[in-house]
């Protein structure tokens, strides 16, 4: 089968490999432009292209894609039979969504239509779900609304985070790809249309969503720390400074949200409905990441002392 592949974070890169190993014939790779990274803001590829030009595939990176007529010349001197989308981060035009006869197959990382939006993998985490997984859907106009055409679930472990639930998500999603491309190239496929009444947004994540309320009961807290890795991570104030929490437990017992307290030298914040976080290990502003009873023998919080405003 021809296809042309759409990605470009670490996330699509299982996927790309496994069309290649697979026997399938990637004609173009399409990938966001490079973008400056580190100190020196020197130009980076994209993870998908530099895999990419390792296999030998060719790759563009147009910075439009709606109205490039360039760009639209190239995928169709390509004629593939289906355009493969990674987490492009580019919304698909019409023209493109009608160019392949298999049409565009999505990898998305939730179980649709659940989690629809940029940031799946982490809101799954940050909202408490036990199970999520893969989707293979055809792009239509919509954000994440085609048909689906298989799913594949996954657990998530009480200590995973986004950085760690993702690479078994990919592996997962490249198997369910080939899967879904050759049930279509056998016809044997029946895509479905999605329920839109229970459908829950992944928004794309912004700084503030990691600013910890500790109204939020201690669970809640711990979910969002684990699924805002490693950006925007979960972070409050501390006697008018950053302070960025990596690790942390919930425990019942009654506390003021946000007050904290040090009991058999364990360093606790109050949260809501009379819960309260264990804090493991953070990282006050201009400091090296520490565990709590570092930061405990180096600040000596007191009594009544609070975290955030």
């Amino acid at each position: 089968m021809k296809l042309v592949f759409c990605g470009t974070p670490r996330f699509a890169v299982p996927t790309l490999e496994k069309l290649v190993s697979g026997g399938f014939e990637v004609r173009l790779v399409v990938t966001q432009p490079d973008k400056p990274r580190g100190r020196g803001l020197e130009l980076a590829p994209s993870p998908v292209k530099s895999r990419a030009l390792e296999l030998g595939l060719s790759v563009v990176q147009p910075d439009k894609i709606k109205n490039n007529e360039e760009f639209r010349a190239q995928l169709a001197a390509a004629q593939p039979e289906a355009i493969v989308v990674v987490g492009y981060g580019r919304i698909i035009p019409q023209w493109m969504i009608d160019l392949p006869a298999l049409g565009n197959i999505n990898l998305h990382a939730s179980l649709l239509p659940k989690y629809r939006g940029a940031a799946p993998i982490q809101w799954a985490i940050a909202m408490g779900e036990a199970v999520t997984g893969v989707t293979t859907m055809r792009i239509d106009a919509g954000l994440d609304t085609g048909d689906i055409l298989q799913q594949k679930d996954l657990p998530i472990a009480p200590e995973d985070t986004a950085e760690t639930l993702a690479p078994r998500l990919a592996a997962i999603g490249s198997d369910l790809i080939m899967e879904t491309l050759r049930g279509l190239d056998a016809g044997s496929l029946q895509p479905h249309p999605q329920d839109h009444s229970r459908a829950t947004l992944a928004p794309i994540l912004r700084r503030e969503d990691g600013l910890i309320d500790f109204r939020r009961t201690a669970a809640e807290v711990v979910n969002r720390l684990r699924g805002f890795q490693p950006w925007p991570g979960a972070f409050t104030s501390f006697r008018g400074k950053q302070l960025h929490l990596w690790a942390a437990k919930a425990l019942p017992t009654t506390a003021a949200p946000g007050e904290l307290s040090v009991e058999g030298g364990r360093l606790l914040v109050g949260c809501g409905e009379d819960t309260a976080l264990e804090l493991l290990e953070v990282q006050p502003e201009g400091k090296k990441r520490m565990a709590a009873p570092d930061f405990v023998h180096g600040y000596r919080p007191k009594p009544g002392e609070r975290l955030g405003n």
